[in-house]
Order: structure tokens, then sequence, then C-alpha cells
């Protein structure tokens, strides 16, 4: 069997060294030209870990284009990995691998299918999420499972800590799988479309604390949007704050000089900034 990688951030560099963790090999990693997305969060470059493995290392500017479809058949690869990769591989990348190309999302696939899966797993109360290895189609998160980790949610877990388990799972998947792909005996599950749910892109204004709502949404709010991402923010007598922590009170005392009284409670504001 002959693998191939395809990422330009950490986590991507990451799930690489858990192939080779488990006594792994690469045959190709392809990733961005060198001059491009140079400010992109957590963007890394392969070089010197493909040079201490003596792994072929491909830069273009698209995943898509025609060196990278060529790249990938010259190496005659049975799987592609993608992982920490924001473009699209279209149908000819998709079918450049003799078996298939793999990704991984970060939800319990079918439920979560699209973007924000971190925010949106604390926004909607679930007790618990996951990270799914599964066989990239045409469809948006729509390929059949190769395998399934779940992460527990807690009343008090953060972005900031989901962030990291599921960075970590990520690696556990990937350790986890590549020794089944290198002996063909990985088992493919198709989706149940009918269970399936889609979960929408968000963007910074969608932090903003509805004052006419409830506090335990606010206070879910706060913790789906801490950093890594942008943060809730509201405005306290005219001045907007960015709130990175806070905490619904028992009674009407606060360890806090702010704090957002809604119909059903008070939201004690435990961490927070003015917003530039």
């Amino acid at each position: 069997m002959k693998f191939g990688f395809v990422t330009c951030v950490q986590l991507g560099l990451s799930c690489m060294e858990a192939v080779y963790d488990v006594g792994g090999k690469l045959d190709l990693v392809i990733s961005l030209k060198d001059s491009q997305s140079i400010n992109k969060s957590g963007r890394i470059f392969v070089d010197k870990f493909c040079e201490k493995n003596n792994i072929s290392v491909h830069k273009s500017s698209h995943i898509n284009n025609a060196d990278c479809i060529a790249a990938i058949k010259a190496k005659n690869l049975d799987w592609l990995f993608i992982i920490g990769w924001s473009q699209i591989a279209n149908s000819e990348i998709l079918s450049a691998p003799r078996k298939g190309v793999l990704g991984i999302h970060p939800t319990l696939l079918p439920e979560g299918r699209g973007r924000a899966s971190i925010p949106w797993a604390i926004i909607k109360g679930l007790d618990k999420t996951g990270v799914t290895l599964f066989k990239l189609d045409e469809g948006v998160d729509t390929g059949g499972i190769l395998d399934q980790l779940v992460i527990p949610l807690s009343e008090q877990t953060t972005a900031t800590e989901l962030y990291e388990l599921v960075d970590k799972a990520h690696i556990d998947l990937m350790r986890g799988i590549y020794p089944q792909l290198k002996e063909n005996k990985v088992l493919i599950t198709k989706q149940d479309d009918t269970a399936a749910t889609e979960w929408p892109g968000r963007d910074p204004s969608d932090g903003k604390i509805d004052l006419d709502g409830s506090v335990f949404d606010a206070e879910r709010l706060v913790r789906a949007v801490t950093s890594p991402y942008p943060g809730a923010f509201t405005k306290i007598d005219g001045i907007e704050y960015i709130i990175w922590e806070s905490k619904i009170l028992d009674s009407n005392s606060s360890d806090s000089d702010k704090t957002l009284t809604f119909k059903d409670g008070i939201l004690s504001l435990t961490e927070y900034q003015l917003k530039n």
C-alpha cells in the first residue's frame, strides 16, 4: 500500500507524525507553495519532516491543479489523506488514488455535517460529540465511515478544551486506522442519510449575546466561541466587550464587576476585554 498526505497546518503534521509512530510510511506529501498563506493560523512547512523521513514533497497553489493529480498518479498512491486543508478536492483528485481519499470531520457523522463543528456542539448542549474518519466523495461530509471516536461533553466544556480534544482524537484515529489500511482490512460503512443533520457556518457576528434570551443560552455561547474563536460580545453602558469566560450566578453576589441580567438569571463575566 502506498500513502500520501495533503496538509499545511500543525494538526496535519501531527497526524503525519502519528503514521510514523505506528511504523508507517508516506510516499508523497502535498502542501501549499511557500509564498501562500504565510499568516494562516497554524501554517507549517513540511520540508524538515519530509526530508528526515525521505518523503517526496510537492507544493502547489491548489489541490485541484493538474500538477497535483499528476504527482499522485506518478506515485501510484492507494490512499490519500487530506487533513487541515481548506480547499475542496474535486472529482479528479478523489479518483486519482487507487482506493480513494480520506478525511476527518469533527462530529459523529452523519450528525453535524457542515461547518463550525466545535461551537455548535456546545451551543446545542450535546452530551457528546466526536471525530469521524471517512472516505471523501463529492458531497459535503457524506462519504462512507471507517472509524469514529466519541468525545464526552459536560456543562463546563469550553471551545478551548474541545479543540484540544478534537486534535488529540485526530491523532488517535490516525494511529488506529493506518495499520488497518496497510493490511487492507478496513471496513467502510455507508452513512445513514436519514439521520443526517447539517450545521451552517458561523462568523464573528454570530457571537453577539441575546440579552432578551436565556442566561443559559448566553453562558453556552460564551463557552462555544471562546479561544481559539473570536469570542462572545455585548454592550455594557454603551461600551462593547468581548467575553471569554462567564458563569451563571446562584445569587445576586458576583466576583466580577461586570454582570448581564436576563429574564431567567444573571451572568457574571469573569474574563473579558474591550472590543477594538
